[in-house]
């Protein structure tokens, strides 16, 4: 990204820990990081340390235990802060579609009288006008995936934290929504921080990749993606370049796995303690 005047999120030895004593668990420490306004940035690290953690802090949800952060929020009206975007879709399961983006738009300060066009725009951008009156129990998971993401950017977010938002969709689906994800973002181009697993996908999404190391979490490489915009997920993955990125964090992550599974085996860390990931996500996802 570009210099420091258009710096968005400035973290400074940032640190999170839980419990004391004999029950201490360092979930981060010392993470230093400017973030662009405008960003895409990815972060990925083995489970345990401490990624979803850091997107609570900053959040608000969790109080950091050292360090500090700041954001440079936009004084702009009618601007909404903060979306975020979880692993589960998180819908209100009484509301429908429509009702489930009325319900955020409500608590933002765009006007009221643009909720009926911000609505109508989105569904049908996600291609869900005919089920815009169906409940989540109603849809498939891909297109409560989509309600979710749409959720988030129709209150047009300056920070949007997103936390494994794919991790539970097949291959299929989860390359629609990459596409839908950067479209969406090349329209509104707020600064996106976004945890995943899964290799391949930090590095179609993301301008960088802050490689995390085994807890406690700190950033052990900056992988800059340096691939034209706007991106096609298909083909950018033929692009030889892209393949040799995602094998250079590969074998990044392999040391962090391994050096977690050692620690895991002599007892002093517990992999699954702070990001709550599942089995499948302890391992490589590429």
């Amino acid at each position: 990204m570009s210099d420091s005047d258009d710096r968005f999120l400035r973290i400074a030895k940032l640190g999170k820990r839980f419990g004391d004593g004999q029950n201490l668990v360092q979930a981060f420490e010392d993470l230093d990081l400017d973030v662009h306004k405008g960003e895409f940035l990815c972060l990925v690290g083995p489970s345990g340390c401490g990624k979803t953690t850091l997107l609570r802090t900053l959040a608000g949800v969790e109080k950091a235990s050292t360090g500090n952060f700041s954001v440079d929020w936009s004084d702009k009206d009618k601007t909404t802060p903060l979306s975020m975007v979880f692993q589960q879709p998180g819908l209100y399961p009484w509301m429908s579609v429509e009702g489930n983006l009325r319900f955020v738009l409500n608590a933002s300060p765009i006007e009221t009288e643009r909720h009926d066009e911000i609505i109508a725009s989105f569904i049908e951008r996600v291609g869900l006008t005919k089920f815009r009156s169906f409940h989540p129990h109603q849809l498939s998971g891909g297109m409560k995936q989509r309600v979710s993401l749409i959720r988030a950017f129709c209150v047009y977010p300056q920070l949007l934290l997103m936390d494994e938002p794919f991790v539970f969709l097949d291959y299929q689906n989860r390359m629609i929504l990459h596409q839908l994800l950067l479209e969406l973002w090349q329209d509104q181009r707020q600064t996106i921080i976004f945890v995943t697993h899964n290799i391949n996908e930090a590095v179609t999404l993301g301008d960088r990749v802050m490689v995390m190391t085994a807890s406690p979490g700190r950033f052990k490489r900056e992988v800059v993606c340096d691939f034209p915009r706007p991106r096609d997920v298909v083909e950018l993955r033929k692009n030889a370049d892209f393949g040799q990125t995602v094998v250079e964090i590969t074998e990044d992550l392999k040391e962090e796995i391994e050096r977690a599974q050692a620690m895991e085996i002599a007892g002093r860390a517990d992999p699954f303690h702070i990001d709550g990931a599942s089995p499948r996500a302890r391992g490589l996802d590429v």
